[in-house]
């Protein structure tokens, strides 16, 4: 594996994980943008790199002290980075890898949470978003910085290939807390997470799902629930298993 971590300039966050980073002696080779990195289209192509590591801040409407994980990609209109309708790789063991190293790390009174995945940039690679949230206070808090870059150092010298069964997840709420659970066991590791908000899904959207799944995906993890009605639901279910997934319910993944 060849990982790159990178970070804007413009950002906070970003920058104290950087200079956290640098302070341990990180091995990882780290590079600065000038642009957002959600709008950094393609930056893969300009590093020798097979996964990239995005160290950024959390930005939210409801200021929680959050420390998240997420893959990127847009359902619908690309908004913040990123091409409609179109996602990026993901791997779902460095995901859970990620999530679970960034658990075990956790000393602080942030919550840790996966996010579903959302926003650019658009890149070939498989790639992982580990933030700081959700106000200046925070992306700004070096303890809070110290904890990410050691996690970020920590995952990759750690990461070995497990057993697990490869999923996505599909329904329920942004933070996705169904998930989370089950990222935190020994059972699946999840790549993408699609949203309640991200649905319906097309066609293409479930091909790049499996597609963009690094790992060979076999399951889909279902938030029974976190469906705007029973009709919607179904219609995911159906357009799953026409492309021969396994679909489980997510009180039955654990």
């Amino acid at each position: 594996m060849k990982p790159i971590i990178l970070a804007s300039k413009k950002d906070p966050a970003g920058m104290n994980i950087v200079e956290n980073l640098k302070k341990i002696n990180c091995q990882i080779p780290i590079h600065l943008v000038e642009t957002e990195i959600i709008h950094a289209e393609n930056i893969d192509k300009k590093f020798d790199t097979d996964f990239i590591i995005f160290a950024s801040k959390h930005q939210s409407q409801i200021p929680n002290k959050t420390l998240s994980v997420h893959t990127i990609g847009n359902f619908k209109e690309a908004e913040y980075g990123g091409k409609s309708n179109t996602l990026s790789p993901a791997s779902a063991l460095l995901s859970k890898h990620f999530f679970q190293t960034l658990n075990k790390n956790n000393n602080s009174d942030y919550k840790v949470t996966l996010e579903v995945t959302h926003h650019g940039p658009l890149i070939e690679i498989p790639s992982i978003f580990i933030e700081i949230g959700s106000t200046k206070s925070e992306w700004e808090d070096k303890k809070a910085g110290e904890l990410i870059a050691k996690t970020i150092i920590e995952s990759i010298n750690s990461f070995k290939k497990e057993s697990y069964k490869i999923a996505i997840g599909i329904g329920g709420p942004h933070y996705c807390p169904s998930f989370n659970k089950i990222q935190l066991e020994d059972k699946f590791a999840i790549s993408h997470i699609v949203p309640k908000y991200g649905l319906p899904l097309t066609k293409n959207l479930v091909k790049q799902l499996i597609n963009k799944t690094q790992e060979k995906l076999t399951h889909a993890i279902i938030d029974w629930k976190g469906f705007t009605n029973s009709h919607e639901r179904q219609e995911v279910i159906e357009n799953i298993e026409s492309f021969g997934l396994q679909v489980l319910r997510t009180s039955d993944a654990k």
